[in-house]
């Protein structure tokens, strides 16, 4: 059985705050109000080269899927039509997500749907819960819509047990949405899969209700466009 470790809290450093934090918009999955969290104020952007919320794999691993993508034969966005490609699938999402629980933030032209733990896990689980099922639904309905957008799948942990059991339990988990999109027709290629194990709280691990916030997938959509 896996042991309790102390809470490890790691230094989420905002870029560019100020301008960060006022671009950055959530629906309240409850209120159905717009705000700015106090997890994307307090813990949006780590020290990753991908800088922007949730995204974890850096600009090489984005560019490089993008560029397959489009050798592939599905086209870039051209750079004038990013910002409208990005709001209508804004706005199918904010639809489709309404009252589920899940948040749908946007920050300049990417897009994150973080699914918290009462949403799609139980602890030490990586089997998708049953109500889980309509929401991925949903995402996989928009997505396959909005075709020339990259996926990346992120799973996340709370600091219960070791930090491998941890890294491997988040794999497994970003392993069954990635899964469960492609079972729903989402091309394979278009998805990166990354697990971040218990390294990247959104709230605090000494609590019941923080840690089934950092047990999380965060979907980040970035548009299909080439530098």
């Amino acid at each position: 059985m896996a042991t309790e470790h102390l809470p490890r809290r790691v230094g989420l450093l905002c870029l560019s705050a100020a301008v960060v934090i006022s671009a950055c918009t959530t629906l309240d999955p409850y209120t159905r109000e717009q705000q700015t969290s106090r997890a994307q104020r307090g813990a949006i952007i780590g020290a990753v080269s991908g800088a922007v919320a949730g995204l974890i794999t850096g600009d090489n691993s984005m560019e490089r899927k993008k560029r397959a993508l489009v050798g592939a034969g599905l086209g870039a966005i051209a750079g004038g039509a990013v910002g409208s490609y990005q709001d209508r699938q804004e706005s199918q999402l904010r639809a489709q997500l309404d009252g589920t629980g899940v948040s749908v933030t946007r920050i300049g032209d990417n897009i994150t749907l973080n699914m918290p733990g009462n949403v799609t896990f139980a602890t030490n689980s990586a089997d998708l819960n049953a109500g889980f099922f309509a929401v991925l639904d949903s995402v996989g309905l928009v997505v396959n819509e909005f075709n020339q957008t990259v996926i990346e799948v992120a799973g996340h942990t709370d600091s219960t047990g070791t930090d491998t059991y941890n890294q491997q339990l988040s794999e497994r988990r970003a392993a069954s949405v990635s899964a469960y999109l492609i079972s729903r027709q989402v091309l394979p290629d278009r998805i990166i899969q990354v697990g971040m194990g218990e390294s990247r709280p959104i709230a605090d691990n000494t609590t019941e209700s923080g840690r089934q916030l950092n047990r999380r997938v965060e979907l980040t959509l970035v548009p299909l466009t080439l530098s």
